[in-house]
């Protein structure tokens, strides 16, 4: 396992910041392009240990209802019971079983990703983008990743066969997380 060369210094709990964060998705549709969308209403928290990442854990919690494709007729669909079922499972969420380093900034996050009350297990690669003290004096760490999940794996099946032969949407769906984390003050 590579050493982290992290300093020890940003080893604490952390909340996600929505406001500068991320959450986001792409779909292959008609077979041609990609739709892209993302959520808007989301919150997670999490421990992230500099020195050992596997005492690191995260928890995210995403409103399914702030879907977002820029596309109002799309976006209801996609609330509707043909996809997401947002009146019956209103929320998507995360918890992470194990984190590793692979690489001197790169960490696996693996966890379980519940949709529609199924869980299935995910990996996602995180790319360490940063760390800061902000003008107002909070320390800030920032992480990338992305994964491919096959949608129907989690009971979101919903299709369209083109005249033309293919289908409407992808079975696949890419995971996009783009995660600024502000470090909680240090209790009293």
């Amino acid at each position: 396992m590579p050493t982290t060369s992290l300093p020890a210094s940003l080893s604490g709990n952390y909340h996600v910041d929505v406001a500068h964060s991320r959450i986001g998705f792409a779909a292959r549709h008609a077979m041609v392009t990609k739709v892209r969308g993302s959520f808007d209403e989301f919150e997670g928290t999490g421990y992230f240990d500099a020195e050992n990442p596997a005492n690191s854990h995260v928890k995210m919690t995403i409103s399914a209802q702030s879907i977002d494709t820029r596309n109002a007729d799309r976006d209801a669909h996609l609330r509707s019971n043909d996809f997401f079922a947002m009146e019956t499972y209103p929320q998507i969420t995360f918890t992470s079983t194990a984190i590793e380093q692979t690489g001197d900034t790169v960490f696996r996050v693996t966890g379980d990703l519940t949709i529609k009350d199924v869980t299935r297990p995910v990996t996602i690669d995180f790319d360490y983008t940063g760390a800061a003290v902000d003008p107002y004096g909070q320390q800030r760490i920032g992480f990338e990743g992305s994964t491919s999940v096959n949608r129907k794996d989690w009971g979101v099946n919903w299709n369209a066969a083109l005249e033309a032969g293919g289908v409407l949407v992808s079975e696949n769906v890419t995971l996009e997380f783009e995660v600024s984390a502000i470090r909680d003050a240090a209790a009293a």
